[in-house]
Formats: structure tokens, C-alpha cells, sequence
């Protein structure tokens, strides 16, 4: 290991990251399952201007309670396989920076991009996409009785 390299131990030594406890119990799982998907399309949904997010809390009895679960999709509407694949790198990339952060534990987001806005929209207006998407998806959606 490199003099500048991060320990796994914490930090220790010079160039050494302390990585906050509340990021260290966190995990980032990969969606790989149609099924999975098809039950986060049937749960909560918020529209950006860069992507989608569509978002459902697990169930108490399904395994991972501690781990957040993620996946992307791009249809062929986004173009050829080197944009959809573009796309999905980028959504990788905010999912990464901003879910490790702001998800909850025992949810499961998908990350569906968007035709002519993924790729071409700013990374940092794709970021805050993603923070105003999960405060909404957070939000209490509590209805009004008359």
C-alpha cells in the first residue's frame, strides 16, 4: 500500500480519509432482478427534468434491512448503445455521490433516464435533481381528510 492510499482500518497517516459512521454502515446494492425493478415501477415515482426516480420501502421481511438497493435503466429511446450507456454511467455517478448520503436504509431506487436530458443536462443540476427527488420521496404523504 501506498504512504497516501486510505486505510481500511480508519485513518492513519498521511492523505488517510475518515469516513464518517454513518456512510461506513451504509451500502450500495445493485438492482439485478426484473422482478425488483417491477416493484419499484409500482411503488412511489418523482420525475425530474434529468431522470425519474422511482423509490419503495421494502418490506420488513425481506433481507438487507441496513442496505440501500439501486438500479438504472435507459430504453432504446435514449439512442444507441454507446448513449444508453452514457447515461447510465452518469446516473451511476449521482446515485453514488448522492444516495449514500441522503437515501434510506431498506429502500430500493431505480434511475431511469431520460431521452435528449441525461446526457445532456449539467452534472451538477443532475445532482440536485436527485437531493429535491428524494425529499420528495421522503416527504410525508399524509392525505387530507375533508
Amino acid at each position: 500500500m501506498t504512504p497516501s492510499a486510505p486505510s481500511a482500518q480508519g485513518p492513519s497517516g498521511p492523505g488517510a480519509v475518515d469516513v464518517p459512521a454513518v456512510l461506513a454502515c451504509r451500502s450500495l446494492i445493485v438492482l439485478r432482478k426484473r422482478a425488483d425493478f417491477l416493484q419499484a415501477a409500482s411503488a412511489r415515482r418523482q420525475g425530474t427534468a434529468g431522470f425519474m426516480l422511482q423509490a419503495r420501502k421494502r418490506a420488513e421481511g425481506e433481507a438487507g434491512a441496513d442496505t440501500i438497493r439501486v438500479g438504472f435503466t435507459c430504453s432504446k429511446k435514449i439512442g444507441n448503445a454507446v448513449a444508453r450507456n452514457r447515461a447510465k454511467r452518469r446516473l451511476r455517478e449521482i446515485a453514488r455521490l448522492g444516495l449514500a448520503q441522503k437515501g434510506m436504509p431498506g429502500w430500493d431506487y431505480v434511475l431511469v433516464g431520460r431521452p435528449n436530458a441525461t446526457i445532456a443536462r449539467n452534472f451538477a443540476d443532475l445532482q440536485a435533481d436527485l437531493d429535491r427527488a428524494l425529499t420528495q420521496i421522503h416527504a410525508d404523504r399524509k392525505v387530507a381528510t375533508p
